[in-house]
This record gives C-alpha cells, structure tokens and sequence, in this order.
C-alpha cells in the first residue's frame, strides 16, 4: 500500500513537472525584462475587467474577440522597487485580426508611438502590435520608460506570426480625417459600434467582406465614411442592390424614420458615407474613393510586322541558295570520304563484295560480278 501511495505521488508530480514545462513553452510574457520581474504570470478573460486592466478603459467583448480571431490572453504585473507595470498580450488567429484588434482597442487619447510599426503610447497606456500579438500595457508615466518597453516588445516579438496586414486602410483618402478615428472591422458586431444602421450582417462580412471605417470633418460637423471591399465586383454590385432595397441609400427608400446613406460603387470596394446631410455633402467625400484594384501586364509583348515584298524574294533566293550550297558541300564531301575510304581499305568498309548485290535484266549473255564495278578481282573458285 506504501509503494503503491509513492507510484501516484511520482506520477502526480511528473504530471505536475509537463504541465509546467508546456505552459512555459507557451508563455509569450518574459520572465523579466531591463531589470522588471514578472509576479506570476496567468490567463485571462478579455471580456471580464481584470485588476490589471481596470486603470483605464473598459474590456472587450467576446463578440468582438470572436470577429478579430482571438485564441488565447496572457497577462502579468511587473515590478521594479515600487513601481509597477501590468502587461496584456492577445494572441490572435492572423496579423490581420490583430491589426483589427488594435485599432478597435486604440482610443483617441492614445497618440502614436514608436515601439512598433503600429503602435500607441500614452500617459497611462501603451498598444503594441506585433505580428498576430497586441500588447496591452497599463501603468504611469509611460512615456518615461519608453526604453523598457521596447526591451519588452523585442522579447515578445520572437514569438510572434508575422504576416501581410490589410491594405484596406491605404485605400482611406487621408483629406479631412479625424486623427485616430480609423478601425479595421470584420464582423456585424464592431462594425454597429461605429456604424449603428443594423444589428445584422447586412455588410456580408460572412461572404468574406472587409471594411474599414474613419470619422471625417464637413462643414463643421463629422460624417462617417466606410469603405468596404468585396471579393469581386459582382458580389459588390448584388449588395449595394440589397442595401438599396432595405435602406435609404441615395434616396431609394424615403423613409423618414431611417438613415440616409450615400453610397458608391468602384469596381470590388464600395463606399458608404453615413452621417451626411445632403448628396453633395457626400459627393466631396465619395468622389475622394478610388477603387484598389489595378490591372497590370507585366509580361514582354510581341508586335508582327509584315517585311515588304522585295525584302521576302531575296530572303527566299537567298535561303534557296543556303540550302543548295550545302547540299552540294555534303555531296562532295560524303563522296570523297567514300573514296577515300574505298582506296585505303578496298573491300573492308563500303561496297563489300560479298554483300553488294547487282539486279539482272537478263538481256546478255554475259553475267554481271559486282566486281567488275570497282576493278576488283575475286579469288579463283576451287
């Protein structure tokens, strides 16, 4: 029985020992960093404020998370003497769901910052995107320790998924935008925070729609302009056809009670500007929309130009002439290397006469010996 209780207990802690040894093998957050200590590190529900989080704004919702393709939370509270750092790190499914994320979770309190490519860095707070990570940092006086946090990004960085991000929020004209206003969206649920036409999916981003969505300044008050790209251009065509059943989309639905929305279709994208008081209003930002899609042939052409006739009949004597000199030249040649050939070894390579064969007409008397050809002479017959 005593045996059989230190089995289980050896058992338990081998179990005890993988489990901690893949749960470090995961773990994205470092141990330390420029002299900062990680007080335990944990999972963590983003839709639940955690004590980290709770200096500043408010969590994100699973529907919102689930959009973005989030997989799994990291958090840990770092200190250093008395000061204290809390680090969130989101993992998500692709770059481009973290790029969402980011500028979802970014605020316009949040001025950009250095620690990355696309990155925030404030008083409180710091957004860092990485990849398919986005770092989370709460903590004071941020800026101050700016050369911490790069050490911070740096040790995350070597577990990230790089990738392509969306190109989506290139194709946004940069005239009139409110700074920090832009979000990348995928899904119902984020785009009706920004956009409150629906509740449903009536973009189709379940046909594999993306969309991108800024706040622009027109004539003293601010309009919202979504760009939305398809995957094809008819699949632009038939929504923007749905919308204006359903909607009052450039005036196609005068219902008093909805929304007008201004829209325009180019090529796979379409642009919808929400927030405007009249069809010009909405042109000067339309008109802004280029569609980016580009066709580009990129492969070496060919342009047949018939020679004139003269150019032809020489170029024809002329290779005549080509092909007869060189059958001459072959001629010649293969026949002084028969003779040549025949002379120094008679009877041993070409015109044998023990396999050259004459065809007989019959009409002398006088048979014919393939001998009599070359001026050879047979042996006498025994």
């Amino acid at each position: 029985m005593l045996t059989l209780r230190y089995i289980c207990l050896a058992l338990a802690t081998m179990l005890v020992s993988l489990l901690a040894i893949s749960t470090s093998a995961q773990a994205v957050i470092p141990d330390s960093f420029a002299g900062w200590s990680c007080n335990g590190r944990s999972a963590f529900d983003p839709a639940r404020p955690s004590e980290i989080a709770s200096q500043t704004a408010s969590s994100v919702g699973n529907d919102v998370l689930a959009e973005y393709g989030f997989v799994a939370g990291e958090q840990c509270e770092y200190t250093r003497g008395p000061e204290k750092l809390g680090v969130q790190v989101y993992r998500m499914k692709d770059p481009s769901g973290a790029y969402g994320l980011y500028s979802y979770m970014r605020t316009a309190d949040l001025p950009h910052g250095t620690l990355t490519d696309h990155s925030a860095l404030g008083p409180l707070r710091a957004l860092a995107l990485d990849g398919n990570l986005l770092l989370d940092i709460r903590g004071n006086e941020l800026p101050r320790r700016e050369k911490d946090l790069k050490a911070l990004v740096a040790a995350v960085k070597l577990h990230a998924e790089e990738g392509p991000l969306p190109s989506l929020p290139d194709e946004m004209p940069p005239e009139g935008m409110v700074d920090r206003s832009d979000h990348y969206l995928l899904g119902p649920a984020t785009l009706y925070q920004f956009v409150p036409v629906a509740t449903s999916d009536w973009l189709g981003f379940s046909q594999g729609a993306e969309a991108e969505s800024a706040r622009y300044r027109k004539e003293g008050h601010e309009v919202t302009l979504l760009l939305v790209d398809f995957p094809t251009p008819q699949t632009a065509a038939k929504k923007l056809a749905e919308m204006q059943k359903v909607f009052h989309v450039n005036g196609s639905n005068p219902d008093p009670n909805a929304p007008p929305l201004f829209a325009k279709r180019s090529m796979t994208l379409l642009a919808i500007v929400y927030g405007a008081r009249s069809q010009a209003e909405a042109d000067a930002l339309l008109k802004q929309v280029e569609s980016g899609a580009e066709i580009t042939w990129n492969e070496p052409t060919f342009q047949f130009k018939e020679p004139p006739i003269t150019a032809m009949i020489a170029g024809t004597i002329i290779g005549a002439g080509i092909i007869c000199m060189f059958a001459i030249i072959s001629g010649i040649a293969f026949g002084g290397f028969r003779l040549v050939v025949k002379r120094y070894f008679p009877d041993k390579v070409f015109d044998r006469s023990s396999h050259l064969q004459v065809l007989q007409l019959g009409l002398g008397s006088k048979p014919i010996n393939s001998e009599d050809f070359y001026g050879l002479e047979r042996p006498p017959r025994k």
